[in-house]
């Protein structure tokens, strides 16, 4: 049986942590770093930074954060949004990231995703995938945070996106995420059945019941968690205990 990865999502607007539904509505958290650091220590796997809104503006924000993050952290770290060129990802992985995510520069110019594995390995390019339902059984890919339709299928663009070089999906349900209400278990489940790289489900998370799910049913590799750990609804540790007595296989941190 395959482990499965807890991974702590924090997006980012300015200098700050902040949370939406649907990806909009984007409220302010707090401190990124101070919850960061929090997450690392109740047992995250991983870190993803995703700067929520660094395409729209054309720049990416999160360099320092980052430098600041690895003093203290020792997990792997993901960090997307706004990584237009190899020198943004050459960037972002000197200052501290594991692994770098794009969406958006990705649709505009595809080469971006061989020309990062080739350079750093598909280990380190992450295929960020924002899904949204249009109709029974599919699903269309949107970019700038949700706000932008493409035309582009979403299980096409996976498996074009593999084949020039992705190592992994980070796969966001627009229509779930932050509602509290569950992951999209079709989507997530006919993107892992048709692929051969490990799928983050992203999008829903609101109980214990949705992660087992998405892992047995759905088939993900790895979870993305925001809404739940950001608002104290419940904690890492406590996540990743009740799902391990539930039969699914977790690294837990003494």
């Amino acid at each position: 049986m395959r482990r499965v990865r807890i991974i702590a999502r924090l997006d980012i607007k300015g200098e700050n942590l902040i949370k939406g539904v649907h990806l909009e509505g984007l409220r302010v958290i707090g401190s990124p770093a101070e919850y960061a650091l929090k997450y690392y220590q109740d047992g995250a796997d991983e870190l993803v930074y995703i700067d929520s809104v660094a395409s729209l503006y054309g720049r990416n924000n999160l360099s320092e954060l980052l430098e600041k993050s690895v003093e203290n952290i020792f997990i792997p770290l993901t960090v997307g949004g706004g990584i237009r060129s190899v020198d943004d990802a050459t960037r972002l992985l000197r200052s501290g990231a594991d692994k770098v995510a794009i969406n958006t520069a990705a649709v505009k110019n595809p080469q971006l995703i061989k020309d990062i594995s080739r350079k750093f390995g598909s280990q380190c390019m992450v295929l960020s995938v924002q899904a949204k339902n249009i109709s029974p059984n599919k699903w269309e890919v949107y970019t700038e945070n949700g706000r932008e339709r493409t035309g582009l299928d979403v299980f096409d663009w996976i498996k074009k996106g593999i084949q020039l070089g992705a190592g992994e999906i980070l796969l966001t349900s627009v229509d779930k995420e932050g509602t509290r209400r569950g992951f999209d278990i079709e989507l997530v489940k006919s993107v892992a059945d048709q692929t051969n790289v490990p799928i983050i489900a992203s999008g829903g998370m609101g109980t214990i019941d949705h992660l087992i799910e998405v892992v047995n049913e759905g088939n993900a590799d790895a979870v993305a968690i925001a809404d739940v750990i950001h608002y104290n609804r419940m904690n890492i540790g406590y996540i990743k205990k009740s799902a391990m007595s539930r039969g699914i296989d977790l690294r837990v941190y003494e």
